[in-house]
């Protein structure tokens, strides 16, 4: 699964590699500031691309709420929905018959523009992150849905089965996030796509060979560090782990 994510890339990047705009200028400086580690459990505010407006950057609070609820509601939702993984993720295997999933499917997918993002390796019962990342160090659009809440759009990223660099990585659960191509997302924002078109272009396989993986420190699961930190990304090797192991 996908709960940890970094976003350092400037604004003005952002919009010249997804060809957008950010929709309100007076929140440049705000997501200008780089954040090295976002926890998706304190449900950030962090941009996307929304379907429905597919020319802009728009914030959204990552955690996606039902649209019955009030944007009053949205706190005590997101109370309730930790036991289900807050709304942080959305399984893509169910896009299209869970209750919550698919009112969003064909009308409010969106792209999540991230630098990186985190994912936990176990070994002797111990847990290792890693840190995924572009090879060229461009961003990264990460598939995801989305409701409106009175003014608010929360978000969810889609995941899938592990590709096989993945497996290693993410070896319980064997999941990762759903990266897009970059030719694949005028397509995943195109409202005329239909369902059979959604699932061929979650299922295809994103290059294994753009992505750079390796272990870094275990302070990004400490509840008693700050971890979102420029070091956080920093490379860490572990003497117990196999060091083929990603070979």
């Amino acid at each position: 699964m996908c709960f940890h994510t970094s976003t350092t890339h400037k604004t003005k990047k952002l919009e010249a590699h997804f060809k957008v705009e950010l929709n309100n200028e007076n929140i440049r400086t705000v997501f200008d500031k780089p954040n090295y580690h976002l926890n998706g459990f304190a449900h950030p505010n962090m941009l996307v691309i929304p379907q429905e407006k597919n020319q802009v950057l728009a914030p959204g609070v990552w955690g996606i709420v039902p649209t019955n609820k009030s944007s009053q509601e949205i706190k005590d939702y997101y109370k309730e929905a930790v036991k289900y993984g807050g709304g942080l993720n959305a399984k893509s295997e169910k896009l299209f018959d869970h209750y919550l999933y698919r009112e969003s499917a064909l009308t409010r997918r969106c792209v999540i523009p991230v630098t990186g993002f985190y994912e936990p390796h176990e070994h002797n019962k111990k847990k290792y992150p890693f840190y995924i990342q572009g090879k060229d160090r461009q961003p990264l659009g990460l598939a995801g849905i989305y409701s409106v809440i009175d003014t608010y759009i929360t978000f969810s990223i889609l995941t899938k089965a592990a590709s096989p660099l993945f497996e290693k990585i993410h070896n319980l659960k064997k999941r990762q996030p759903v990266i897009l191509d970059e030719l694949q997302i005028g397509d995943w924002l195109d409202g005329s796509i239909n369902q059979n078109d959604v699932k061929d272009i979650i299922f295809s396989n994103y290059s294994e060979s753009k992505l750079e993986a390796y272990t870094i420190s275990k302070d990004l699961f400490s509840p008693k560090v700050d971890s979102n930190i420029e070091s956080i990304t920093t490379k860490v090797e572990y003497a117990e782990l196999n060091k083929t192991m990603l070979d």
